[in-house]
């Protein structure tokens, strides 16, 4: 387990636990059941506690943690019958979004999604989930396929947004955004948008202007990484949290601007800790948004995107 800064009173205690198991297991007819499970209540409910009351810092930290289920995991587990297709018939493929065609509860669907990779290998290939235009190129052609073929599209953002790179610029990632995101309120057919992790700037905007769009409990979603926020107002990256708390990304604060439509709830201690619950909870909240979707006009689909982007914010402001 990797535990974040503010957990380290938590990851004391549960060392504890595992020390005194660990003795048990090497010194036969000791037992410790009743220290174990005096400490293991100890660490739920600090656990508890922890989790009740995260700042929209904190929250930051659990929505970057190493450990969270990513892309893949969803896909692998989701999704049935995965065909990956790749490249943007233009440039190169980029390995930071990868989609392509599935089975979703043996529904024909696309699905796309952003890739930050799990260990450094895989980190470095998938550009830590921040893709260059050619992966918005991918997801505009795998857009345009469900289109053709009246499928619906579910994206997993998980980004902290996407790559400014000199090559990237060069090859035009703003106008490469834009498209992606015309694209999404252009298709006639449901649109479905899940933040798993980081929902970070125009790359992630660029697949989730989506009829519907979830987050898990503990994501974020924002215009720029609180670091960069405070980089730029004052000049000091050290007012992370100052900006974290402005920028209001949590869940809780985007749903009652108007931003997304549900929260979908995390295992206690957040997706890290038990990540086949999670990816479970998100599965159920698909098929429940693409249940809602159903038998709707291609016509009806672009109207309810349209008018639920024009809408955004206001339920806040009138608050």
């Amino acid at each position: 387990m990797n535990y974040l800064d503010f957990e380290k009173p938590l990851a004391e205690i549960e060392g504890k636990a595992e020390e005194l198991r660990a003795l048990a297991r090497k010194n036969e007819g000791m037992d410790v059941s009743k220290e174990a499970a005096a400490l293991d209540k100890k660490a739920g409910d600090m656990l508890r506690d922890l989790y009740k009351k995260l700042d929209p810092w904190q929250k930051c930290l659990v929505a970057r943690h190493p450990d969270r289920p990513h892309c893949k995991d969803y896909i692998d587990t989701l999704f049935t019958e995965f065909t990956t297709l790749a490249g943007d018939r233009n440039f190169a493929e980029d390995h930071a979004i990868m989609g392509g065609l599935a089975r979703f509860d043996g529904q024909p669907v696309v699905v796309i999604g952003q890739e930050k990779g799990f260990d450094t290998k895989t980190r470095i290939e998938r550009n830590f989930g921040m893709a260059r235009p050619e992966g918005y190129r991918k997801a505009i052609r795998l857009m345009d396929l469900a289109d053709r073929f009246r499928l619906p599209v579910i994206t997993l953002v998980d980004t902290p947004g996407a790559y400014p790179g000199k090559g990237a610029e060069e090859r035009g990632q703003s106008e490469a955004i834009a498209r992606s995101t015309e694209k999404c309120l252009q298709i006639g057919v449901p649109l479905i948008a899940v933040v798993i992790g980081e929902g970070g700037s125009g790359g992630a905007v660029a697949l989730a202007t989506a009829n519907r769009v979830a987050m898990l409990e503990h994501s974020i979603y924002s215009v720029i990484t609180p670091e960069g926020c405070a980089s730029i107002l004052w000049k000091d990256a050290e007012r992370m949290k100052e900006a974290a708390v402005a920028l209001r990304l949590t869940a809780q604060d985007l749903q009652k601007l108007g931003v997304i439509d549900r929260i979908i709830p995390e295992p206690l201690g957040g997706a890290q800790r038990k990540t086949d619950e999670a990816v479970k909870a998100v599965g159920k909240a698909i098929g429940e948004m693409l249940r809602e979707l159903e038998g709707r006009k291609p016509s009806e689909l672009v109207k309810d995107r349209r008018q639920k982007f024009l809408a955004m914010g206001t339920k806040g402001l009138a608050a």
